[in-house]
Parts: structure tokens; sequence; C-alpha cells
């Protein structure tokens, strides 16, 4: 795992009501990742939704075309940080589904890089995920998923996929890159799900 170096956790009481237990605030954004940043070109860049009926691929600039959504939202990383009022602008996972039919009850996200990670539908619809490329109003940094990562600010941020590619819906639930070395399989910061048997 790449850690970037400036990192320096604050431990800080915060508000009870936002911090999970066996969190502590940060105000920087660590960098976390288990292997080199990418660097794409966005001419060749695509987002697809495969495992549907009919799959359906966007270019960048289709993509950028779509409608979006500002969030802030508070993250919360498995290696116990929490970042408070993080600011967004992505497209909703919401949207991207009602471009094919499907009855998925679970995704995969895929990424370069060989990334994967394993989601229910339910944890990403319902206005709960998007595919984010701002980040505090500037495009996403590559270091930090750019540029676009999946955002599901409400599980531990292992669950947003940085360099997200596409999703492949799926019929039954299977572990990504980090669930088959052996984090937890849903990953939900307020009941401390970070690895299996949590």
């Amino acid at each position: 795992m790449v850690v970037s170096r400036g990192f320096q956790g604050q431990r800080s009481d915060g508000p009870e009501d936002r911090v999970p237990p066996g969190q502590y605030l940060t105000d920087d954004f660590p960098v976390l990742s288990a292997g080199p940043t990418p660097h794409g070109d966005l001419d060749q860049w695509t987002f697809s939704i495969t495992g549907a009926g009919e799959p359906k691929t966007w270019s960048w600039e289709e993509f950028r075309a779509l409608p979006t959504e500002t969030v802030t939202k508070d993250i919360h990383c498995v290696t116990k940080w929490s970042k408070l009022d993080t600011t967004w602008e992505g497209v909703s996972v919401d949207t991207l589904l009602e471009a094919v039919e499907h009855d998925a009850a679970y995704l995969m996200a895929f990424c370069d890089g060989g990334y994967t990670t394993n989601l229910p539908l339910e944890d990403v619809t319902d206005g709960k995920a998007w595919v984010a490329y701002v980040y505090e109003g500037e495009p996403l940094d590559p270091e930090h998923g750019g540029p676009a990562r999946l955002l599901v600010p409400h599980l531990y941020f292992w669950k947003s996929a940085k360099w997200v590619r596409g999703l492949d819906l799926r019929d039954e639930d299977e572990p990504g890159f980090w669930e088959s070395n052996g984090y937890h399989i849903r990953g939900e910061p307020w009941l401390e799900q970070r690895y299996w048997g949590d």
C-alpha cells in the first residue's frame, strides 16, 4: 500500500454523531493505494455498465454531458481517519443505471490497475453513490482517483474505488480486491466492519 508522506493524522474527539467508533478526524486527505497511480488519456477513457441485457459505454465527453449532482459528505477510511464535509461533483449511480435494463442485486466496480470492489445495489442506489470527477471545486487529482472515482460515502472509503471505469451488474455477491484479501464484504463504518469476522 502506498501512503502519502505528508499525512499526519491528528486525534480528535469531533462531533460524536458524525465520527464512527474507532475513527479520528483529519484535515488532510491521505493517499492510500495498492499500486502506482495510473495516468490515462481522456480521449481513450470510457465508462461502461456490463452484465445487463445491453451493455452501455460512455466516452469522457459523453460522460461529462450527463446530469451531475454536487454533494457534501463525510468520508471514513478503514485505516481509521475520517474527513468531514468533503464536497464532490459527479454523476449519480442512479442516473447511470437508468441507461440499462437489469434486475441485478449486486455490482462489481472495476478500475484501471485491475482493482475491483463489490457492492449490493441497495448501497449505491436511491441517492447513495456517485461517479465523481470534481473534488472541492477542482478536477479530481489522479492520486485521489481522477479522472473519476466511485463515491460511496456511507461505507468505508475502499468501497469508493479510485480510477473507476465501470460497473459489472451481477445476480450474486462476490468479493473484490480488498475483500478477497481479508477486508469485510460490506464495510459499514458505524458497525466497524473492517475485516472478515467483524
